[in-house]
């Protein structure tokens, strides 16, 4: 018998397991959970410090991988995203920022009304018990525990402490009233465990008897006289579909969910076409607007064998592992990025557009010692480029990968905020506060200081911060590029929404995992009919000097 339920949701990742969660709370809905990838059990995925394994391990993430970026020596950069329980919370960093005030006011004016800060904060609440963040604007008793880094290695204090030097502001919480500043970094890990959707909202909804797991191959969305009825998948029984009683929604995320639309017919109509598509709804925007970050990482020598090199080795490897196995402590139970900052490139800048992740060690996200020596480093990269790419078809085949170009760095000031970024990094290196680690400059290495030197360092090491989004933006529907409406639901088909950060009209300041979580909360409530949580009066704190200093 074909298995159906009220709601249909296609991916368990940060704003599907959300949703699975709250519309199945009050056990008037069914709801069947759509998710290609396996179990997240086991330690590449809940020991945070195992990080860099679970983003390269085919079982765990899609593979995908950017077209070959123009404005970076044609280099192919990976696109990470979670196939697995939990998406992609079980294969991130594991960093939690909610994303600037201003930034959620900015989607209100664009189109997305209802979406200012105002507006989403209380749902930043009700998903939130925060362990030490800003009373009064975190939340208390929500499934997502989030906790500041516990900073033991001096260095974390030593950044902190430069940031002040160069006469930035400092915050006791980036995620409270005040975003702007140096401080620490907030983490989604609980008793030592990464704290993944799937621990803080799946596994509690897949006891109850209204919610089921699918595993499956979602390859499009079944639509009959312009309604979503239904999802067909694969599995190894076959081609089956999956009925919708009375929605289907897509949260597979900014790369899948445009995919999908575009498999099912909605997209732009001379592309569906020449793949041989049958539309459904001609919408110009699915797959349009690929927003990301891109970061660099500047790294330092420590003349102080205080980092975590000493650390890399393989007796010291299994001493964490087995402390971590056993007692959930330790070096293995934090991800390691522990302060943070957001700042302002120049003055006029209302609010941060540069962020900082800052690590104890020299070493790259494949966990690869990037030099053979004690080090530090920071990745720091600008948060509001005017690039924009987009995700397109490769044929109406869904075996096929989609075809995912950035279009990174193509924008005149994308370089010149790069530039100011790596200047200003080695600027706060050089306080005072490093003076008793600092060592020699690894990358890019003193020799590089010109405009053409560093942007053919750019070029060579820019990376991802794996953070893509916007692919379905939301908006008003007059706006002929919005593919959702401020409630989520696609624009002229009924009985299907889109959840994910793909609705982002625009990307905001930091990681994306607290922002897509927050987005399946507030769609829950707009899927059910519910009246909105009542918006904040709370106002966020904006530099009073933003307009005559950066600092």
């Amino acid at each position: 018998m074909a298995q159906e339920a009220d709601f249909v949701i296609v991916g368990s990742g940060s704003a599907g397991a959300a949703l699975a969660s709250r519309l199945s709370e009050d056990g008037r809905n069914s709801v069947i959970v759509i998710e290609f990838g396996g179990t997240d059990i086991g330690p590449f995925i809940q020991m945070p410090a195992a990080l860099s394994f679970p983003m390269s391990m085919k079982r765990y993430d899609w593979g995908f991988e950017s077209e070959p970026e123009p404005h970076l020596n044609n280099r192919v950069l990976a696109t990470p995203r979670g196939k697995v329980l939990g998406g992609s919370s079980s294969i991130n960093g594991m960093v939690y920022v909610r994303g600037h005030a201003r930034d959620f006011d900015h989607w209100a004016t664009s189109g997305a009304t209802g979406w200012s800060f105002a507006d989403v904060l209380p749902y930043f609440k009700r998903m939130e018990t925060s362990h030490g963040g800003e009373d009064g604007w975190r939340g208390t008793d929500g499934p997502l525990h989030v906790r500041p880094g516990k900073q033991r290695n001096p260095l974390y204090k030593a950044f902190v402490e430069a940031g002040k030097q160069t006469g930035f502001e400092v915050t006791p919480d980036y995620n409270g009233s005040k975003q702007e500043g140096f401080g620490v970094m907030e983490q989604t890990i609980h008793n030592g465990r990464r704290w993944s959707v799937a621990n803080a909202y799946m596994r509690p909804a897949m006891k109850r008897p209204n919610v089921t797991l699918v595993r499956a191959f979602a390859r499009r969305v079944v639509i009959e006289n312009k309604r979503a009825v239904g999802v067909e998948i694969e599995t190894g029984r076959g081609i089956e579909v999956i009925k919708a009683k009375r929605e289907v929604v897509l949260a597979a995320s900014s790369i899948n969910s445009p995919k999908l639309l575009m498999l099912s017919g909605i997209g732009p109509a001379a592309h569906l076409k020449e793949h041989g598509i049958e539309i459904v709804a001609d919408r110009p925007g699915v797959g349009q607007n690929l927003q990301d970050h891109m970061e660099l990482y500047i790294q330092q020598e420590s003349i102080l064998p205080i980092t975590l090199y000493s650390k890399l080795n393989l007796f010291s490897k299994a001493l964490i592992g087995a402390e971590w196995l056993f007692f959930k402590s330790g070096l293995g139970a934090t991800n390691h990025f522990e302060s943070a900052a957001f700042l302002r490139s120049k003055a006029g800048v209302e609010y941060p557009d540069i962020q900082y992740h800052f690590l104890p060690a020299a070493i790259r996200y494949d966990g690869k010692a990037a030099a053979k020596s004690h080090g530090f480093q920071a990745h720091v990269g600008p948060m509001r480029s005017k690039s924009r790419g987009a995700v397109t078809l490769r044929s109406g085949d869904p075996a096929d990968r989609p075809s995912i170009r950035f279009n990174y760095m193509s924008q005149p000031e994308d370089w010149v905020d790069f530039r100011h970024c790596i200047r200003l990094t080695r600027q706060i290196f050089g306080q005072k506060a490093f003076d008793p680690y600092r060592g020699k400059e690894i990358s890019p290495g003193s020799s590089v200081q010109s405009d053409d030197e560093l942007d053919a360092f750019i070029r060579d090491h820019s990376e991802s911060a794996y953070h893509p989004c916007g692919t379905a933006r939301m908006g008003s529907k007059s706006d002929p590029m919005a593919v959702v409406d401020p409630e989520c639901r696609v624009i002229g088909v009924e009985g299907l929404r889109v959840a994910d950060s793909s609705i982002f009209p625009r990307i905001t300041n930091g990681n994306l995992n607290g922002p897509s979580i927050m987005t399946g909360e507030k769609a829950a409530d707009h899927i059910l009919g519910r009246t909105p949580l009542a918006p904040s009066n709370q106002e966020p704190w904006i530099n009073p000097r933003w307009q005559v200093s950066d600092r």
